[in-house]
């Protein structure tokens, strides 16, 4: 009697140690996940201002180009 009242009291406590450790991996990989996604974020922004940049690099070069075709003509 005393051997089946081991084996259910050694189960919950494996059950009970795997359940904590999931919850501690579950914790760590939240905060894994939380951390990804600040760093998307400001990739995007930076993304933004390299578009804005480039879209600013091509308006001067073709403001360059008419000065260039200006002088020139005259």
């Amino acid at each position: 009697m005393e051997t089946m009242r081991k084996a259910p009291v050694a189960l919950i406590v494996a059950l009970l140690v795997q359940t904590v450790g999931g919850l501690v991996w579950a914790g760590g990989a939240a905060a894994r996940i939380g951390t990804l996604e600040e760093r998307v974020g400001e990739q995007r922004l930076v993304a933004e201002r390299l578009a804005r940049l480039e879209a600013q690099g091509e308006a001067t070069r073709a403001a360059v180009d008419r000065i260039e075709r200006r002088l020139e003509a005259g």
